[in-house]
């Protein structure tokens, strides 16, 4: 006899398919879901649900937001000459927590990985390049992490700018190679912002 119902079975098999999430944390949710009272797991699933139906990329920096472009490119308090490109969305969340950052964002949703099977046209680089048409954006911020992927996205990415005229710097490496932005504290996001270099 099967230790779960398969409908059990099949709820955590789900669960256990999130990020870092492993088969016993799986289980606890489930068991936690199973416990949820009716209102509660309503809004649960409404929560997720209207996620996934109202949450898309914004159609200037490619993060996510449910409006029709998101907070940072609509406000007229950022400084449009500047475009800090990240690998992702969780990433702008990082630099925002500084407070001292007040340019604009490019997300990739991920790097180049020929060895994933990711390629230039795969990631939203073609996006970014369509932004430096004008002559407002005076310098481009490669903010990929410091992984071997990361930086060959940077110098892929700094190849293509180069011949449009616009200044293209590097974060400092006050950021540990290897390491993931949103993980890394405010101050060294800070001191890295501080200290990056032209490539």
């Amino acid at each position: 006899m099967d230790a779960f119902s398969p409908s059990l079975e099949n709820l955590i098999d789900s669960l256990a398919t999130l990020p870092a999430i492993g088969r016993k944390s799986a289980q606890r949710l489930a068991f936690h879901i199973l416990k949820m009272d009716e209102k509660s797991l309503e809004k649960f699933i409404s929560s997720i649900n209207n996620a996934r139906q109202l949450i898309h990329r914004c159609p200037v920096c490619c993060n996510l937001t449910d409006g029709e472009i998101c907070s940072v490119c609509s406000s007229g308090e950022r400084d449009r000459s500047l475009i800090c490109v990240v690998e992702n969305p969780k990433d702008v969340v990082a630099f925002e927590k500084t407070h001292e950052y007040n340019g604009l964002y490019h997300v990739l949703h991920g790097v180049i990985s020929p060895m994933n099977d990711i390629n230039p046209e795969d990631i939203c680089i073609k996006e970014l390049i369509g932004r430096l048409a004008g002559d407002e954006v005076k310098e481009v911020i490669l903010a990929t992490n410091p992984t071997v992927e990361g930086e060959a996205t940077a110098l892929f990415i700094s190849k293509l700018i180069k011949p449009v005229g616009v200044t293209v710097s590097r974060l400092a490496y006050g950021v540990p190679v290897g390491a993931e932005l949103e993980y890394t504290d405010e101050f060294t996001l800070v001191r890295a912002m501080e200290g990056r270099r032209t490539l």
